[in-house]
């Protein structure tokens, strides 16, 4: 922006400044006033560090934004002196943008005393400006954001192997190895496709979020003398080292190169003090899931050039919200100690009082949050009560008078409703009847189901559309991310047909073929070990059961159209074979179109190469959009529509009926699983015991032994799974409908809807007894439905 921004807005006759300082400050005092008691700590915040625990609901965006607008106007912020607003997503930002804008405008001053960002947008803009010092540059290097299956750590796996035998070998021996040829094989798939595979991922993302390179990964391996047979943390390090290598040699950079850069700008004298006499002070928010990396960088930020004063640094978080660390380098702990250490000082604040939910929602939350500290409590799931899953801190309603508009509304009905039907089907045949009521006496409001994962969330979907299809607007939002794996599930699948004697090229397209449920789940490790003997066996091969052959012949068929159709329409065969919905559909073509262009003039014979390598290059270069049936900029909370959505998704939303079924046991809290093809290596996996070590080095722990270490994962796993619950329970305005069901999946992974009989007996989750005793009258008979 030009740092004479605001001189167009300067009248030709000046009113008088003693006049415009004093409505000034009225509309300070009136942008303060418009906030409650713990929002306001952030509008009186004068200079330093402050710490503002906040509950959900709590308008922690609105009171960050009106602190935001106050600072701007007292400090008379410009754009050589700036506020830095950081938060978690674009959208986030966007939202926060907005709401700061309107503040500016309302005191008449200009926009460019504050800039909002996500912290990677941040980190990005720093390394940018000094290319030389940050080693990058958009110009000659791809950003990359590599997920578990991404061709890079293949290949970095690839290349440990071939440099390590000897320790691949140990590891594919596991606990015990007769030398079976057959056994052999189906170990080393497992090894390259997914135990090393996860393990390079999480090493990386841990290792890397938190500053640790891959030197001084391996010299924490050399100096710290840990019995361990395989030798986990040297496993990883040699990874990591390989995948940094990989991006340097082909001139890619992931989000974290991007804080990386950031630091090595900020580490030279010169630049630091360059960027901190720029910025005034940093707000945070969502810093509950900061790394330590990104914490480091806004401190940095933060700090006075000279050196004289403190951080002017507010962090707005809620480590009861805290649903990311067990999947993410997120960790909870930095944003607790920095509560802790403002607390010593007098500058910790609570924004406790939440307008959002009615009382009894309220009610039930709180209830939760108290029981699972006292039950994880009581069966010794911890070691201390700093690592209990949540911090004592109550959601409060707002006090009388509170400017939030329809503040803890009245209850729809009796606002919390719990049911126990008899299976997954009765769940969603409740759900449907129930939404259709409430519509029908209320259409101008919203609701949504909340799903622990996108496959709960494709049956509810499904089930609902069968039921109830057209007289309730459903809005699945899995469906629009299923849109963007078009272009990776086209390139596995047509490298399969490229190269149908490839074990890992086979496996892949399996694994398309099940998440897309046209098949049943099985060994895939087994039916990959030799290719040619499963796709064409010979006379006296033992036939195969059903659901195998019928994985043959959709093999079979593949191959077939890769010899009878011409390559430009592989594309749109592959699309239709997968049973695409529209979106898909559009995705797919708009997809092919670009394919071809970029292959027009190749020969018959390169073309599929072509259509390979152009595939390659978008899926690692994530460098194209899906179509979007709607053009809504903001589909999750449309009236009388009904959002389905995973409980991690819905953070930050809310909906006046939030729906949370199939509350069990296997899933929340549920418990780490070992993959049955993995358990040759023992109970636990890699990448669970790595994480935990290098998060014990990073908390100045001794590093702990396989098993305790596993142990550490696992409850971890279990905590945020509680809090995961009540981030989806605090979702909800009027009503919150909860239900366990007797039967359900034993998995629902690509669970088989139409094959009613394959449901289990379920244990409901632990809690759930616990609120139907607290709260009887929310107990709900179930009618037939």
């Amino acid at each position: 922006m030009p740092d004479d921004f605001d001189s167009h807005l300067t009248p030709k006759s000046a009113p008088d400044p003693s006049l415009a300082a004093t409505l000034r400050d009225r509309t300070i005092e009136a942008i303060a006033k418009g906030l409650r008691s713990g929002q306001r700590s952030m509008a009186l915040w004068q200079g330093g560090p402050l710490a503002i625990s906040a509950v959900p609901g709590s308008g922690k965006s609105t009171g960050m934004a009106g602190a935001a607008a106050i600072a701007v106007a007292r400090h008379q912020l410009h754009s050589r002196y700036q506020l830095v607003v950081v938060t978690f997503t674009r959208s986030a930002a966007a939202s926060i943008k907005a709401k700061i804008r309107e503040h500016l405008k309302t005191l008449s001053i200009p926009q460019n005393g504050v800039v909002v960002y996500t912290l990677h947008g941040l980190a990005l803009n720093i390394a940018m400006r000094h290319p030389e010092l940050s080693t990058l540059s958009l110009e000659t290097s791809t950003i990359v954001s590599p997920n578990r299956s991404h061709q890079l750590l293949r290949t970095t796996v690839e290349k440990w192997i071939a440099a390590h035998p000897l320790h691949y070998q140990r590891l594919l021996e596991g606990n015990q190895f007769d030398g079976e040829e057959t056994e052999r094989l189906r170990r080393q798939s497992v090894l390259r496709t997914e135990v090393l595979l996860a393990l390079a991922y999480t090493v990386v993302h841990e290792a890397k979020s938190s500053g640790l390179l891959p030197q001084y990964l391996a010299e924490i391996v050399a100096t710290q003398n840990i019995p361990d047979e395989y030798q986990i943390l040297a496993v990883a390090a040699g990874l990591y080292k390989n995948y940094q290598t990989l991006l340097r040699s082909r001139s890619l950079i992931d989000y974290d190169d991007m804080i990386l850069g950031a630091m090595r700008v900020l580490e030279d004298i010169g630049a630091r003090r360059l960027w901190q006499k720029q910025v005034f002070a940093v707000f945070e928010d969502e810093a509950q899931d900061s790394t330590p990396l990104q914490t480091r960088l806004l401190e940095i930020l933060a700090a006075d050039a000279n050196e004289e004063k403190p951080l002017n640094l507010i962090r707005v978080g809620d480590p009861n919200q805290a649903i990311n660390s067990t999947f993410t380098p997120a960790d909870p702990i930095y944003f607790r100690e920095f509560c802790q250490a403002c607390q010593q000082q007098g500058k910790l604040a609570t924004m406790d009082r939440a307008g959002r939910s009615t009382k009894i929602i309220i009610d039930a939350a709180n209830y939760m949050l108290k029981w699972v500290n006292k039950y994880l409590s009581k069966n010794g799931s911890h070691k201390q009560a700093s690592e209990l899953p949540f911090s004592e801190q109550e959601i409060r309603l707002v006090a009388p008078g509170d400017p939030q508009p329809d503040a803890n509304p009245p209850p729809e009905g009796e606002g919390l409703e719990l049911q126990t039907p008899k299976d997954i089907y009765q769940t969603v045949a409740a759900i449907g009847q129930r939404i259709k009521d409430l519509f029908a006496s209320h259409p101008e409001r919203n609701a949504a189901v909340l799903v622990r994962t996108n496959d709960q969330g494709r049956f509810v979907a499904s089930e609902l559309k069968n039921l109830h299809g057209k007289e309730i607007n459903i809005y699945e939002v899995a469906e629009q991310d299923r849109q963007s794996q078009v272009p990776r599930e086209m390139l596995y699948l047509l490298q399969f047909m490229q190269r149908p004697h490839s074990p890992d090229a086979l496996k892949a397209a399996l694994q398309v073929l099940l998440k897309r449920q046209l098949i049943t789940s099985q060994d895939f490790n087994a039916l990959a070990s030799l290719p040619e003997e499963f796709i064409y066996p010979g006379p006296l091969d033992k036939p195969p059961k059903e659901p195998v052959k019928q994985i043959r012949r959709y093999c079979r068929s593949l191959l077939r159209a890769r010899l009878e159709l011409p390559p430009y329409q592989l594309i749109s065969f592959l699309a239709l074979t997968l049973n695409y919905n529209r979106s898909e559909l559009a995705t797919a073509d708009k997809l092919a179109e670009r394919v071809a262009q970029q292959t027009m003039g190749d020969s018959a014979i390169s073309v599929m190469s072509g259509m390979l390598n152009v595939l390659n290059e978008i899926v690692n270069s994530e460098s194209f959009e899906p179509v979007e049936v709607s053009e809504d900029d903001s589909p999750y909370s449309r009236p009388n529509q009904l959002t389905i959505i995973t409980m991690h998704k819905a953070k930050g939303l809310d909906w006046d009926y939030v729906f949370l079924p199939f509350l069990h046991d296997s899933t929340i809290p549920g418990s780490l699983w070992v993959l049955p093809q993995a358990q040759f290596l023992g109970d636990f996996t890699l990448s669970e015991v790595a994480r935990a070590q290098i998060r014990a080095h990073l908390h100045q722990q001794p590093l702990p032994l396989i098993g305790e270490a596993w142990e550490q994962a696992e409850y971890l796993k279990i905590a945020e799974e509680f809090r995961l619950l009540y981030v989806a329970m605090t979702r909800a305005k009027r009503l919150l409908w909860m239900s366990s069901c007797g039967k359900a999946p034993f998995s629902w992974n690509n669970f088989n809807q139409k094959r009613q009989g394959n449901l289990e007996d379920k244990i409901p989750c632990p809690v759930w007894p616990a609120l139907k005793q607290r709260f009887p009258q929310a107990a709900v008979v179930l009618s037939k439905v």
